[in-house]
């Protein structure tokens, strides 16, 4: 029964996929025929030599880049200290740091935008890295604090007793033992990134462009292959990604399931 079952569920989450292939390499597809009677790649040839998508392709990558490092770099030491330490007050921490997750983006983005109009950030890509850092950074910190959870810090304790320093320590002793976790973590921030829309129109102010804003506007085109093409584009990394980390996803969730 559970074999049917997930059977069940994983023919669902890939009918969309199959349904946007069908389209994306057919002509001439009309109902109530089964399949399309002719098949080409055109939508996608005319796709890839397309410099607009290349150029927003470009942006998403470097945008899911910039803010996977960032959130590393800032939820790492948050995460560390809410993980192996018991203090006052670590409750409300947690509300703080996960308070973006449930306000209403357009509140968070039209609040953003304001105050970015007064930075002279509104419409850079820089402005469009610090807006994503809202939604992503809780979740990196999240997934983090589990792996610290189970960290054992008698190992840093060991090798500073060799004589390590706090340079060599880190990358040799604490980095190695959380390296999963971190990386996990690192991907869930680029995925986050990676699909922002709303964030991305309301302060990139039309001067970043991005693979959802190039999607939300071949959709008003009506073009079905072309949208099942690049749909297909859009969802690829996410895919990609989650086939290549699932053994680390469950390890992950073990880890954030210890933490309650």
């Amino acid at each position: 029964m559970k074999r049917f079952l997930r059977l069940g569920i994983y023919a669902l989450l890939l009918a969309p996929l199959g349904l946007f292939a069908l389209y994306a390499f057919s002509q001439r597809w009309f109902f109530p025929a089964p399949f399309p009677r002719a098949w080409d790649a055109s939508a996608f040839l005319r796709l890839l030599h397309n410099p607009r998508l290349r150029s927003a392709l470009g942006q998403s990558l470097l945008l899911g880049g910039a803010v996977s490092l960032l959130s590393l770099v800032l939820g790492f030491p948050a995460a560390r200290a809410l993980g192996t330490r018991t203090f006052r007050g670590r409750e409300v921490v947690w509300f703080l740091f996960f308070l973006p997750t449930v306000l209403p983006p357009l509140a968070i983005g039209m609040g953003l935008n304001v105050l970015f109009l007064r930075l002279n950030l509104a419409g850079t890509l820089l402005g469009v890295v610090l807006a994503h850092l809202g939604p992503a950074l809780p979740y990196v910190i999240f997934t983090l604090a589990g792996v610290f959870r189970r960290y054992d810090p008698n190992f840093e304790h060991q090798a500073r007793t060799l004589g390590l320093g706090e340079a060599r320590l880190f990358w040799r002793v604490t980095l190695p033992l959380v390296l999963p976790g971190v990386l996990v973590a690192g991907l869930f921030a680029f995925l986050i990134s990676w699909s922002q829309y709303l964030l991305t129109l309301l302060i990139g102010s039309g001067q970043v462009i991005t693979l959802p804003l190039l999607l939300f506007s071949t959709v008003s085109g009506g073009n079905p292959a072309t949208i099942a093409a690049l749909s297909l584009i859009f969802v690829a990394p996410p895919v990609l990604v989650i086939a290549l980390t699932a053994r680390w996803l469950d390890d992950q969730g073990a880890a954030i399931q210890e933490q309650f």
